[in-house]
């Protein structure tokens, strides 16, 4: 996926609503219903999905914890932010998408909730659903193994994340740095 306006030197901007695309696709949800391993693989996804095409956000709700500051922090090329105290990862997104809006840079939002999506979208801001993108991150990752020789390193992405990135998305998601 190429960016509007090929003139551009600066990539677009993917923002990743974080909950909601781990509530509405499955394959973020694992058997125990462990959210730290669910963040973990969405920001695996999303690092190998961006890759050199996007600069990549994923926002998470973090306003009802009173030590979250919505201060950005990148783990594997992504910024997650966990929104401030009494904000909400929409309210986040809504004022990305308006800066994104007011400067003409093309942005592609990433959510299954209508009402963001009816919101951000117009201009340069777009939307893709949680399926789409999980069906993007499919296909990247076929394709991927089509064309990769086989080697001893075996596992999903999200296996690869170490701990100390998940600890890190752990702490972050308490309101910690």
């Amino acid at each position: 996926m190429g960016p509007p306006g090929a003139g551009m030197s600066r990539r677009p901007l993917l923002v990743i609503d974080g909950y909601n695309v781990i509530g509405a696709e499955p394959g973020y949800r694992s058997a125990d219903d462990d959210l730290e391993e669910a963040r973990a693989r969405l920001v695996a996804d999303a690092a190998v999905f961006a890759q050199d095409e996007w600069r990549c956000t994923v926002v998470f709700d973090g306003g009802g914890n009173p030590d979250s500051d919505g201060v950005p922090h990148h783990v594997s090329g992504v910024a997650i932010v966990f929104s401030a105290y009494g904000r909400t990862a929409d309210d986040v997104i809504e004022a990305l998408a308006a800066r994104s809006r007011g400067r003409g840079e093309p942005m592609t939002v990433v959510t299954s909730d209508a009402a963001t999506q009816s919101t951000v979208f117009g201009g340069p801001v777009m939307r893709m659903s949680a399926r789409e993108f999980a069906a993007s991150v499919a296909r990247g990752a076929s394709a991927w193994r089509e064309h990769t020789p086989t080697s001893g390193r075996r596992g999903a992405v999200e296996t690869r994340v170490s701990q100390d990135v998940r600890r890190r998305l752990d702490r972050m998601a308490r309101g910690g740095t």
